[in-house]
C-alpha cells in the first residue's frame, strides 16, 4: 500500500512522500540538484521550465516580468491552490539555474515529455465481465449493482475525446485543451476516447451513465509536456462539478510539480485514478503514479496474472483488467479498438469510483479509496510484483469476495522470555513495519503459520535524513527460502524499523519476537 516514502517521458522516489494535513495545498519535498534546480527524469523539453514560487509570491503577478528580465517568454501560470508556479520558455539553462537561486523561488524544474500508457494488441475484451465477480471463470455478465454513475462527473486527462461517439450517448464534452494545435479538445489519437469508453461508455463502460469531460493534454501522437498536464489538472481542480472523479492514463519520470498538483487536486475533492506505468518496474519511479494522494492502478490479464508490462510495488494501490481491452475509438462514431496497458486498467477503477459516488455522493476521495480497497478481491493475482498489494478490482458492494477464504492458521508460539511479541497477518506482495529508536544489540526472530510453502523475509532498516526528507535502508536482513528468519546485529544510536516482507505464498499469520535496547 502507499506509501513509505512517477508513466510520462517526463520515473524512484528517493525519500518518503511527506504530505501536509489541513485545508491548505499539499506539497512534497523537491529532490534538488544545484540548490533548487530539478532535472527532468526523462526527455527534457529544451528551454522550457516550471518555476514554482514561495507562498508569499503570486505567480500570476510576477512571472511575466521575471521572464522578461531573464530573456525568456512567459506562457502561463497555474492556480495557487494547485501549483503556485508558471511556465517559462526560451530560457537558457544557465539563466534557469540563476532563477532557482532567487530567494522567493521555491524551485525550478525542467519541463519534460509525457506519454501514454498503452500497448497495442488485438485479442477480444473481457474486463467488464471480470470486475463484477470474485473469481474466474467469467460468467458473460456485467452487473453494476444498481448504480451507474448518474450525477457523477468524470474528467479524463488524456488525448481528448470524440464526444459524438455512440457509446457516450450525448453525455460527453470536450472541455479543455492545453496542446494548442487547433483540435479544441477533440481526440485525434484514440487513446482518450478508449479510456473514456472504459470508464463511462454505455456499451464498454463501468459507469454507464456518468457525465464525461475530455481534458486534452496530449497531442495526436500521444505526447505532451509536464506543464501541459499540470494545466489539465489545474482546470479540473478549479472547474470540476462534484461529485467528481479524474483519470490519468499517462506518465513519465518523477515530477515534483505534477505530484504536488495531483495531491492538491485530491485535497480539493476530486478522486484520481492513475496508471501505474508499463515498464515492468517500480511504479514509485514515475509520476503521477507515485503521487501520495492518487489511487494507482496496475494491470492484469484474463487469467488474473499481473500483465507482463505492468509496473508494481508499494506505490500501487490496486490492480484491474488492462490486457486486451476493447472500447470506443476516435475514427468514427461507432469505431472500437482493442489495446493493452495500465492505461486500460485505470479507467476501470475510475468507473468503479463513479459507482461508489453515485451511491454515496457526499463521500471524500479517501472514503472512496477505502471502499475500493475493501471491495477488492484479495490474493487472486499471480505474481503481483514485489511490494504490490494483491488486490483485484471488484465493483459490487454485495459481493464479499474474501469471506469464504479460510483464515490462516495461528502463528506458532515460542518467543523467548523478555522479548516483545508482535503478531499479525500479511498478504502476498505486502509488508509490515514497526519503527523504534535505540542502540546496541538487536535480536529479531520471525515465525509464520506455514513455513513450508510461504516465504517471508525479515529486515532491520535504519533511517537517514537530509534537507529533502528521510528514508530507510536495510542494515541487516534474513532472506531464506522459507519464513523462519532471524537477525542478530549490533548497531549505533538511530531510528530503526523492523520490516517483514511477504515474498511468496498465500496470506500468512506471523509472530515477530524482538529484543531491542
Amino acid at each position: 500500500m502507499k506509501r513509505l516514502g512517477v508513466f510520462l517521458v517526463i520515473a524512484i522516489l528517493a525519500a518518503p512522500v511527506l504530505a501536509q494535513s489541513g485545508a491548505g495545498p499539499i506539497s512534497i519535498p523537491f529532490p534538488g540538484e544545484d540548490g533548487k534546480y530539478i532535472r527532468a527524469k526523462g526527455k527534457r523539453i529544451e528551454g522550457s521550465y516550471i518555476v514554482v514560487f514561495d507562498s508569499k509570491t503570486p505567480a500570476g503577478s510576477v512571472a511575466a516580468g521575471l521572464a522578461r528580465s531573464y530573456g525568456a517568454k512567459y506562457l502561463r501560470s497555474w492556480s495557487p491552490n494547485v501549483l503556485n508556479g508558471a511556465l517559462m520558455v526560451n530560457l537558457p539553462e544557465k539563466a534557469a539555474r540563476a532563477l532557482a537561486r532567487r530567494p522567493f523561488v521555491r524551485y525550478v524544474e525542467e519541463d519534460a515529455v509525457i506519454t501514454l500508457n498503452a500497448v497495442q494488441s488485438n485479442p477480444p475484451s473481457w474486463g467488464l465481465d471480470r470486475v463484477d465477480q470474485c473469481d474466474l471463470p467469467l460468467d458473460n455478465l456485467y452487473d453494476d449493482g444498481g448504480f451507474n454513475g448518474t450525477g457523477v462527473h468524470a474528467y479524463v486527462i488524456d488525448t481528448g475525446i470524440r464526444p459524438t461517439h455512440n457509446d457516450f450517448g450525448g453525455r460527453a464534452s470536450a472541455d479543455f485543451d492545453s496542446v494548442g494545435d487547433g483540435q479544441n479538445g477533440i481526440d485525434c489519437n484514440g487513446h482518450g476516447t478508449h479510456v473514456s469508453g472504459t470508464l463511462g461508455g454505455s456499451a464498454h463502460g463501468v459507469a454507464k451513465n456518468v457525465t464525461l469531460h475530455g481534458v486534452r493534454v496530449l497531442n495526436c501522437q500521444g505526447s505532451g509536456s509536464t506543464s501541459g498536464v499540470i494545466s489539465g489538472v489545474d482546470f479540473v481542480t478549479n472547474n470540476h462539478i462534484s461529485p467528481a472523479v479524474a483519470n490519468m492514463s499517462l506518465g513519465g519520470g518523477i515530477s515534483t510539480s505534477l505530484d504536488n498538483a495531483v495531491n492538491n487536486s485530491v485535497a480539493a475533492g476530486v478522486f484520481y485514478a492513475v496508471a501505474a506505468g508499463n515498464d515492468n518496474a517500480n511504479a514509485c519511479n514515475s509520476s503521477p503514479a507515485r503521487a501520495a494522494e492518487a489511487f494507482t492502478v496496475g494491470s492484469t490479464t484474463s487469467t488474473d496474472a499481473r500483465s507482463s508490462f505492468s509496473n508494481f510495488g508499494t506505490c500501487v494501490d490496486i490492480f484491474a483488467p488492462g490486457s486486451s481491452i476493447t472500447s470506443a475509438w476516435h475514427t468514427s462514431d461507432s469505431a472500437t479498438n482493442t489495446i493493452s496497458g495500465t492505461s486500460m486498467a485505470s479507467p476501470h477503477v475510475a468507473g468503479a469510483a463513479a459507482l461508489i459516488l453515485d451511491e454515496n455522493p457526499g463521500w471524500t476521495p479517501d472514503q472512496v479509496k477505502a471502499e475500493l480497497t475493501a471491495r477488492a478481491s484479495a490474493d487472486r493475482i499471480s505474481n503481483p510484483g514485489t511490494g504490490s498489494p494483491n488486490l483485484l478490482l471488484q465493483v459490487l458492494s454485495t459481493n464479499d469476495c474474501n469471506a469464504g477464504a479460510p483464515p490462516p492458521p495461528p502463528p506458532p508460539s515460542g518467543c523467548p522470555a523478555g522479548f516483545t511479541v508482535f503478531t499479525s497477518t500479511i498478504s502476498s506482495g505486502s509488508q509490515t513495519t514497526s519503527d523504534f529508536a535505540g542502540s546496541g544489540t538487536f535480536d529479531g526472530r520471525l515465525l509464520c503459520s506455514d513455513p513450508v510453502t510461504a516465504d517471508l523475509d525479515l529486515f532491520l532498516d535504519v533511517q537517514s535524513c537530509n534537507f529533502f526528507g528521510c528514508s530507510f535502508s536495510a542494515v541487516a536482513s534474513s532472506t531464506s527460502a522459507n519464513c523462519d528468519e532471524s537477525i542478530l546485529t549490533t548497531q549505533g544510536s538511530a531510528t530503526y524499523r523492523w520490516r517483514v516482507d511477504h515474498f511468496s505464498g498465500g496470506t500468512q499469520s506471523f509472530t515477530l519476537c524482538v529484543n531491542q535496547p
